[in-house]
């Protein structure tokens, strides 16, 4: 017991950070680089599917472990046969599959949460890096794929212990509840779900505030920008199945061709955004996919449309999913078809509400991430239509305020110059390609994120 005892004590000793010494926050990060950079190639080298994070959340938890937070984390797929180790004050439990939670008391005070999520990508990394995945996985359907974090979750991870470090060794600047979640199976939509469902809220300290980084290939590397309000969209996926009367080729006039209805259906699916939602609201209506038919002289029986529909405000998404629907039947009605003949529309339940950042949240965070790493170096940016299950902690409970915001990763001399028109821009997120100017991201993530944190427990 005395051995381990020594070990455990030297184990700790080896974990301090070795930036204690540094006042300067910049200094301090600075100091510090070279132990998330590892950490960086670490996730980037070995990246996990979603709702497979087993070994990135591991890593994460222990991490956080050495640096004396209270660590919830399941022990694997046989977790349930393992006893609660009560005498490390750790916890082995189910939070929504792989996620991690874990929580430092630091007197009294607001409770801040901070999320990293976790999930890599089915694709096949052609970035050339020294660390470049050669991984294999199964995506959570049981397909066999390549996986590639080409949406820097990897580099979130390690923001996430990269600002832990800091905040450890602030501790005297900030007194409250630090609550850090690994989150899984963002990349699908559901691991935010998944953690709430399973009581994120309310087993662990309900956070006053949420807060979160997303490293973005679609903006330069060394600057920090955001949103106030909405910054990203609800993302629901429909699909439709046009019914018809097949035919041959040279005698359409003896069925009932679901290819022209599903031209219909396309066609007037474009007024929806343009005749039927406020034109100082936004909303989006893309067929993505089409497909009917095997042959040229063959009226087939059906067909099929694969639909994207975006959009912030609840009810202009209410309209848009309403209208889909009553497109669909008014051209299937419209071309004779019979009411069994009607077409089948789906819409995917699971869908990613959009993510909206308090305005007050934000002006503060902003407004310190800017004194700290300076203010030329933090911009604001138009709401994007893209999607993340972020917005799920507000949606749950609308008296949590939320931000996530954007640190630059592309290369901040090739994006100029593509601006310039000089030039492509860099691969961006979910590119086979991609991969975050590591320094500039890595260094600039840590730093938001630690001076937003401080900001928030108003100390």
């Amino acid at each position: 017991m005395r051995k381990f005892l020594a070990t455990a004590a030297l184990a700790a000793a080896l974990s301090i950070p070795s930036f204690a010494a540094a006042n300067d926050l910049t200094e301090a990060v600075a100091a510090d680089y070279d132990y998330v950079l590892d950490l960086y190639k670490h996730f980037h080298a070995n990246p996990e599917l979603s709702f497979k994070e087993k070994d990135t959340s591991a890593r994460l938890a222990k991490e956080l472990k050495s640096l004396g937070f209270k660590v919830t984390e399941r022990f694997g797929d046989d977790w349930v046969k393992k006893k609660v180790l009560k005498d490390e004050g750790q916890l082995r439990e189910d939070v929504g599959g792989y996620g991690v939670v874990a929580v430092m008391k630091n007197g009294d005070g607001p409770t801040v949460m901070l999320r990293a999520d976790m999930d890599a990508l089915p694709l096949e990394e052609k970035t050339g890096l020294p660390y470049e995945s050669q991984v294999m996985g199964q995506t959570h359907t049981g397909k066999d794929a390549p996986v590639m974090h080409a949406c820097a979750h990897d580099s979130h991870v390690a923001i996430l212990i990269g600002a832990a470090r800091q905040l450890v060794e602030r501790k005297d600047e900030w007194s409250g509840t630090l609550v850090l979640i690994g989150q899984p199976a963002e990349e699908i939509g559901l691991g935010a779900v998944a953690m709430l469902e399973d009581g994120l809220f309310e087993k662990f300290p309900r956070p006053d505030y949420v807060l979160a980084t997303h490293t973005s290939g679609w903006s330069p590397a060394g600057t920090i920008s955001y949103t106030p309000g909405f910054a990203l969209a609800n993302v629901d996926s429909v699909d439709i199945t046009v019914k018809g009367i097949g035919a041959h080729g040279s005698a359409p006039h003896m069925g009932k061709d679901p290819i022209v209805i599903g031209a219909q259906i396309v066609n007037a699916l474009q007024t929806l955004v343009s005749r039927e939602v406020n034109p100082l609201q936004a909303g989006v209506v893309t067929v993505g996919s089409f497909r009917a038919g095997f042959k040229h002289n063959i009226i087939p029986d059906e067909a099929k449309l694969q639909i994207t529909v975006r959009s912030y405000d609840d009810d202009v998404r209410k309209t848009l999913l309403d209208g889909i629907e009553r497109i669909a039947i008014a051209q299937a009605l419209s071309a004779g078809l019979p009411e069994d003949l009607m077409p089948i529309v789906a819409m995917e339940s699971d869908y990613t509400p959009s993510t909206y950042n308090d305005p007050e949240m934000t002006e503060r965070v902003m407004g310190a991430v800017g004194k700290s790493i300076g203010a030329d170096k933090v911009v604001t940016q138009p709401p994007s239509m893209g999607g993340e299950d972020f917005s799920q902690f507000h949606r749950y409970d609308k008296d949590i305020k939320t931000l996530i915001f954007w640190t630059g990763g592309a290369d901040p001399v090739q994006f100029k110059a593509a601006l310039a028109g000089k030039g492509e821009l860099p691969p961006g997120n979910h590119s086979p390609f991609f991969a975050p100017q590591p320094e500039e991201a890595l260094k600039l993530g840590v730093q938001a994120m630690t001076a937003g944190t401080i900001e928030l427990f108003e100390k």
